[in-house]
């Protein structure tokens, strides 16, 4: 870690001096972790090495309600990836557990991405709708609903 640590702020520190306008700051993971935890709103942007990226953005996940709503997109010059930022879980795979959340709040983002507010918009009215309802929630939101029940309620909140 060591030499990762090193090769990555080695890096970033010569970056960073070509652009003294971005203010540039150096923290250590746990310290980073309790000001997000702390003070959320004193960061713009975050960068990373791929362990502290994760870390940090299971810890922003479990402060926004978990992993099951948190979206994800990867935006390049060329091409654009959407996906939920819990990955596959395959431990709950079949089982009925997953919240949808992430992944339709990832296709939302996409959306507008792909210049198309007005369905990005009502994917995201819907959704909206179900958590200001409140009767069918997955269960790491508090609610008691399946997969097929949530998003049965989102389909439903669609057609209105």
């Amino acid at each position: 870690m060591k030499m990762s640590d090193g090769l990555f702020l080695n890096s970033i520190r010569k970056v960073a001096v070509e652009y003294p306008h971005i203010e540039y700051h150096e923290l250590i993971i746990d310290n980073a972790c309790m000001q997000m935890v702390l003070n959320p709103h004193q960061y713009d942007m975050l960068l990373l090495t791929n362990l502290y990226g994760d870390i940090m953005s299971d810890l922003a996940a479990g402060l926004v309600g978990g992993l099951g709503v948190v979206p994800s997109g990867n935006i390049g010059e060329k091409a654009a990836i959407f996906e939920a930022v819990h990955g596959t879980a395959p431990d709950i795979a079949g089982k009925g557990m997953a919240n949808p959340t992430a992944l339709l709040m990832s296709a939302i983002m996409m959306l507008d991405h792909l210049g198309e507010p007005s369905a990005a918009r009502q994917i995201e009215s819907a959704l909206y709708c179900v958590y200001r309802e409140n009767k069918r929630l997955t269960k790491d939101v508090g609610g008691s609903a399946t997969t097929r029940q949530f998003t049965e309620a989102v389909i439903h909140a669609l057609e209105k």
